[in-house]
Formats: structure tokens, C-alpha cells, sequence
């Protein structure tokens, strides 16, 4: 097995790391073997002088601050498996200052454009009805897009009004689902389990495409961004878009960031507070109310 496949194995097996960031560390990893002259260039470890020669050329490269943070936190975790495997004596990233990214206000929908977004999708066919049940389940709890196209029939709990999400890490979370998202889903299911009959097939997944099997994360964006075209929303919508909006309307409404840090399922509170620029409006209208002299 040579050191990339034995690298990502590590990742997939006893880091648990989620497909998409083995598939993207494997890209970062493939890309400075290639920087070296191969795989085999890999070991011994690189210089300084070399790392420095490869931060520049990702930068001339036109790399964003953020992918090269990913990709100095693939290479520092490549060589710090190869150190724990004794093939070499340090772990030369360790001693690179990972640049910090620039903070981009996440784009989001007002309420409004949300309503118009979700009821773009009419119809009475099984399509419509699923389109519908998924916008307002990935708007209602908040979940990303993995974790919409991940859901299970069995993760649904339309009595307790939750669902259990697979977030990053495999980590499980429960999301509230709102009295609009269920009811979407309970129009939703009769319409899927007759596809599934007339198909002859059977599935967990809850959101299944016309051949009956569970709809990918690619057909997801198309979902959204078909119904953002129908809604005639003149941005980019992507369902992180709605998952932003999730966020941006509770706080907006007197959430709390912690309670908000929970629903997302971030591991961090500094992840969430890119999102306290929308109380920004709510707190001067407390002012205004409440201060003797704001008016």
C-alpha cells in the first residue's frame, strides 16, 4: 500500500473523518507529492525552505486563505502519522503558522424570500412533494446538506418533532423540526411510498429520487437552486443558504448563541458568532424602546 492510500485508510478507519474530507485531504496531499516530483518524494520530510517554496506556490496559484489552512492541516497530520510510525524524527509542519482565513458574513434569506423559496415547489406529483419536504426540513432544523441527503426514515421522530442528524465526524446531533417541516414530511411519505411500490424497491432513505433510491448531495443543490430560479431570488442559493438563514432568524428573534452553537451541531462557539452581525438591527431596536435618551 503506498503512503497516500495508507494515509487516507488512517483517516476513514481510526481518525472517522467524513468522506468528503478524506476525499479532500487526498486531493491536498496528491497535490504536494506532485509539488516534490511524486509519491515517492514524500519522505524524508521536506525543509523548511521547500514548505515555504510550496505555501508560495499555492498562493500564485490563486489559493484562497482558507484552502491552504486545509491543506497545511492535511500535510501537519500526514507527517505527524509518519512520525507516530517512527519514519521520521519530527514533523516539520508543526513549525508553519497555518494563515488565518478571512471571515466571510455568510449569505442568507430574509424570511420572506425563505417562504417564496419553499412554495416555488407546487405541484401534486411525488417530485413536488418531496422538493417541498426537503427545503423545509433543511430549513427548519438547519442541517447541512450531507446530513439532508443522509436522513433515514427511521431518523424522522414526527412525535417528538425532531430529527437525528449525522453531522461532521459521524457526530449525531438532535435537530428540531418545526411544525411546517413535518407536515411537508407527512405529505411527503404517501406520495414516496407509492414510487417505492410501483418500483418494487425498498429503501431507509427518506429522500429518494425517480428510480427510488436516495437522492446524492449534488441532486439536493439542484433541488434548491431549481427553486430559487422558480422564485425568481436574483443570488446564488445553495442549501448551506438555508442553513444560514436557519441561524440568522433565530438569533435575529432572541435566541441565544449558544443554543444556536447546539442546533448547528458546531463544535466551537467562535464557528457560530460569524452570525451575530444580524442582532445587530435587533439590538438597536431594543435601544431605541428602552434608553431614556435614544430618542
Amino acid at each position: 500500500m503506498g503512503l497516500e492510500a495508507e494515509f487516507l485508510e488512517h483517516l476513514r478507519l481510526a481518525r472517522r473523518l467524513s468522506r468528503h474530507t478524506v476525499r479532500a485531504y487526498g486531493g491536498d496531499l496528491e497535490r504536494f507529492a506532485a509539488f516534490l516530483g511524486g509519491e515517492g518524494r514524500l519522505l524524508p520530510a521536506p525543509d523548511i525552505l521547500t514548505i515555504r517554496k510550496y505555501l508560495a506556490h499555492l498562493h500564485s496559484n490563486g489559493y484562497e486563505k482558507s484552502s491552504t489552512a486545509r491543506a497545511l492541516a492535511c500535510l501537519r497530520t500526514f507527517y505527524e502519522f509518519q512520525l507516530r510510525l517512527a519514519r521520521i524524527e519530527s514533523n516539520p509542519f508543526k513549525r508553519v503558522r497555518t494563515p488565518k482565513p478571512d471571515r466571510k458574513l455568510p449569505n442568507f434569506l430574509d424570511e420572506e424570500e425563505v417562504r417564496r423559496l419553499i412554495e416555488a415547489s407546487s405541484g401534486d406529483g411525488v417530485g413536488a412533494a418531496r422538493d417541498r419536504a426537503l427545503l423545509e426540513t433543511i430549513y427548519g432544523g438547519g442541517l447541512r446538506v450531507s446530513e439532508a441527503a443522509g436522513l433515514d426514515l427511521g431518523d424522522v421522530h414526527r412525535d417528538g418533532g425532531y430529527a437525528l442528524v449525522r453531522g461532521k465526524g459521524n457526530k449525531e446531533r438532535v435537530a428540531p423540526l418545526g411544525s411546517s417541516a413535518l407536515a411537508a414530511i407527512e405529505e411527503y411519505l404517501p406520495p414516496r411510498a407509492e414510487l417505492l411500490g410501483a418500483l418494487g424497491r425498498e429503501t431507509d432513505a427518506l429522500f429518494v429520487n425517480k428510480n427510488g433510491t436516495r437522492l446524492d448531495v449534488r441532486s439536493v443543490r439542484r433541488i434548491v437552486l431549481k427553486a430559487a430560479r422558480a422564485a425568481g431570488l436574483g443570488k446564488r442559493i445553495t442549501p448551506h443558504t438555508l442553513r444560514h438563514s436557519f441561524a440568522t432568524h433565530l438569533l435575529d428573534r432572541g435566541a441565544d448563541l449558544r443554543s444556536v452553537q447546539e442546533l448547528l451541531g458546531h463544535e466551537h462557539l467562535g464557528t457560530t458568532q460569524i452570525y451575530t452581525h444580524v442582532t445587530t438591527h435587533r439590538l438597536k431596536e431594543v435601544y431605541d424602546r428602552t434608553h431614556p435618551r435614544a430618542r
